[in-house]
């Protein structure tokens, strides 16, 4: 997962410089071209000497798109001029007159070079805002990390006091079941005692439904309960008394 981060941090980091990076995507195809002129400059015959000029300047066409449009305008001329004179050479008539092309060529490859080097360094000033703004980028992962966490201990003592609840009201329901049943017992048991052919039937509820509700919302609940229950009670008692 760091690593991930690391990455697309930098990425983000270096976006302010994207036109230099992008430059520097046009290296290997200038140093190609530089290459290649050079081995165009040492040919000892007129084939070779259009070969490498042909190979040189199809490496200085593609490096000239990258430098384009990643802005380098310098190189991107140096490296027009040398194209141009490099073109020449399929025409030339004679092997001087080709390797005139190539040494023109040759020695304006070099400032193509240069100034892509120049194109893609960094000042102190571009390296001093790269490190700021990593810093700041890292102190923004480290504060969303932080409120990741809290969140989580929000979530965890959430559940936990749910859990807490859900047992207090499971707790308060047992202990009034206990005693609903002890009343309903004893009243029946009053009743036949007193010869009453009456018998209070049991109460019955969803216990699901207690759950889902609050705590006081329980308790009237039971109140209720407990109130027809007696008043059923003594319903039945004074019917068997009449």
């Amino acid at each position: 997962m760091k690593k991930n981060y690391l990455f697309f941090l930098f990425i983000t980091v270096y976006m302010h410089s994207f036109a230099q990076l992008s430059c520097e995507d046009a290296h290997s195809d200038v140093i190609y071209a530089y290459s290649h002129v050079k081995s165009a400059y040492d040919s000892n015959n007129i084939s070779h000497l259009k070969d490498y000029s042909k190979r040189s300047t199809d490496a200085f066409n593609r490096a000239k798109k990258i430098l384009n449009n990643c802005g380098c305008e310098a190189s991107y001329n140096y490296a027009f001029d040398a194209s141009e004179l490099l073109s020449k050479v399929e025409n030339a008539k004679t092997f001087e007159d080709g390797r005139f092309y190539v040494k023109r060529a040759r020695d304006i490859a070099r400032n193509v070079i240069n100034e892509l080097e120049l194109c893609t360094k960094l000042t102190e000033e571009d390296e001093a805002l790269i490190a700021l703004k990593y810093d700041r980028l890292k102190l923004k992962q480290q504060q969303i990390e932080l409120s990741l966490r809290e969140e989580k201990i929000k979530q965890k003592l959430a559940e936990k006091e749910a859990a807490e609840l859900k047992l207090k009201k499971e707790q308060f329901i047992t202990k009034n079941e206990l005693a609903l049943t002890t009343n309903l017992k004893s009243f029946n048991r009053i009743l036949n005692i007193c010869d009453c052919d009456l018998e209070i039937p049991e109460i019955t509820y969803k216990k699901e439904v207690l759950l889902s509700k609050d705590i006081n919302q329980i308790k009237k609940e039971y109140l209720t309960i407990f109130k027809n229950l007696t008043s059923d009670y003594l319903n039945k008692l004074s019917a068997c008394t009449d």
